[in-house]
């Protein structure tokens, strides 16, 4: 008889504090003078960023992997790169291409991974991985007041960006490929 592993766990708790601290970014993003709560919203924007890193540290270290905790991670992820992504263009400080282009991708995969669920539980890849490191890097720039810092800080967030974008469609193709072999075998 299979033994399942409980949902609720320490892993999962970081996963899920990473959710809630989406509306958190957002509030601060937008309330307050405007330096302040730009560093103030990149501070806890790159505090949920790592919270991945940790939650997937634990789950592992402790046994605590489970099938939930596979699929909310990469939802805590795209909740809080598209909330932001989302309220830095409607601020104009991130273009809106940039932004559709990330949120339609994520929205695509995430909806193929819950088509094949019920076969397979489609864990992150190595470059999936890097595709959320890229943009949270790259937001986590976009955040900070870049008015007031030296133009060298706005071209390294470009950079970073533009990399994390490309990296985002690369794996959208790879995770978009995988998803349509699980349909296929499942036929």
């Amino acid at each position: 008889m299979a033994t399942t592993k409980p949902v609720w766990n320490l892993a999962n708790g970081v996963t899920t504090a990473r959710v809630l601290m989406v509306p958190l970014v957002i509030v601060v993003l937008v309330v307050g003078t405007p330096d302040a709560s730009r560093w103030w919203a990149a501070a806890l924007f790159t505090l949920a960023a790592a919270t991945d890193r940790l939650d997937g540290y634990l789950a592992r270290r402790l046994g605590q992997v489970t099938d939930w905790g596979k699929l909310l991670d990469p939802i805590a992820d795209k909740a809080l790169i598209g909330g932001t992504l989302l309220t830095l263009s409607v601020l104009g400080e991130m273009p809106w291409w940039v932004t559709i282009v990330v949120l339609v991708r994520e929205l695509g995969i995430t909806a193929m991974r819950l088509a094949v669920l019920r076969y397979v539980v489609i864990a992150a890849s190595p470059g999936g991985k890097l595709k959320t490191v890229l943009q949270s890097v790259g937001i986590g720039f976009f955040l900070l007041p870049l008015d007031s810092l030296p133009d060298v800080v706005r071209v390294v967030a470009w950079v970073v960006l533009l990399a994390a974008v490309v990296i985002t469609v690369v794996t959208g193709i790879d995770y978009l490929r995988r998803g349509l072999a699980v349909r296929a075998a499942a036929r």
